[in-house]
C-alpha cells in the first residue's frame, strides 16, 4: 500500500534542520541597543524607545518591529554584558567618532596632499593618541572653510617656517591669505570702476551742444 499509493507523494527532507525559536519582547534603549539575556544587540537608531519583538534561535538573534525585521545578529555566548553593534545602526555623530582613528586620518591627509600627510604624521608621532586625535579633529574642521588646495598650500608654508607646527599657526596662515585675497578682489573692483568712470563722453555732461 505504501509503495503503491503514498511513496510518490513524499517530499524531500529540508537540507537544513528545523531550528526551534523562542520569542521575547524588548525595549530599545537610548544607546540604540536591546538587552536580551544580559547581552546587548544594536538596532537602527530610529527605533530608540520603541518596543520590539525578538526571535532567538541557538545561533541567531532577529529583531522585528511591527512584523518587519529591522536587525539580526549572531547570538552572543559566554561572559555577560557583551555588545554586538552594527555601525550602520549608529547615528552619524557616533559613526564619525568611531571612524576618527589614526589610520583614517592618514587616509584623509592623502586626499589633501604631501604636506598635509607630513603634518598629520608629525602630530600622531609626537603626541599621545587621544591628544593627537583631538588635534586632528580641529585640523579637519578647517576643511569646512577652506579648499584642499588652500589647506595644502598653507600647510606647506607652515612646515617651512616651523619645526614644531601647530594648528593655531596654520589657522593664522589661512586667515592672512584669505584677507589678502579679499583685499585683492576689492582693489581690482575699484580699479575696474575707475577704468569705466570717464567713458560717458561729452554729451552726457552737456558739453557737446550745437
Amino acid at each position: 500500500m505504501f509503495e503503491e499509493e503514498e511513496k510518490s507523494h513524499l517530499q524531500q527532507l529540508p537540507q537544513t534542520s528545523y531550528k526551534l525559536a523562542e520569542w521575547k519582547t524588548a525595549k530599545v534603549q537610548l544607546n540604540y541597543h536591546i538587552q536580551v539575556e544580559r547581552m546587548y544587540y544594536s538596532v537602527p537608531y530610529d527605533y530608540v524607545r520603541e518596543q520590539v519583538d525578538v526571535r532567538l534561535t541557538t545561533d541567531l538573534i532577529e529583531v522585528y518591529f511591527k512584523e518587519t525585521r529591522i536587525a539580526s545578529h549572531k547570538r552572543l555566548n559566554g561572559e555577560v554584558s557583551q555588545f554586538s553593534t552594527n555601525k550602520d545602526h549608529m547615528p552619524d555623530n557616533h559613526r564619525l567618532y568611531l571612524e576618527h582613528n589614526p589610520e583614517n586620518n592618514r587616509k584623509w591627509a592623502e586626499t589633501i596632499g604631501p604636506s598635509m600627510e607630513q603634518l598629520v604624521s608629525h602630530i600622531l608621532e609626537t603626541n599621545a593618541e587621544k591628544k593627537a586625535l583631538n588635534i586632528l579633529s580641529a585640523l579637519r574642521n578647517l576643511s569646512n572653510k577652506h579648499t584642499r588646495d588652500e589647506l595644502e598650500s598653507a600647510t606647506h608654508t607652515l612646515l617651512e617656517i616651523l619645526t614644531n607646527p601647530t594648528i593655531p599657526v596654520l589657522k593664522g596662515v589661512l586667515d592672512r591669505r584669505k584677507k589678502r585675497k579679499q583685499k585683492s578682489k576689492i582693489d581690482n573692483h575699484q580699479i575696474n570702476n575707475n577704468d569705466h568712470g570717464f567713458t560717458r563722453g561729452a554729451k552726457y555732461f552737456g558739453g557737446d551742444k550745437k
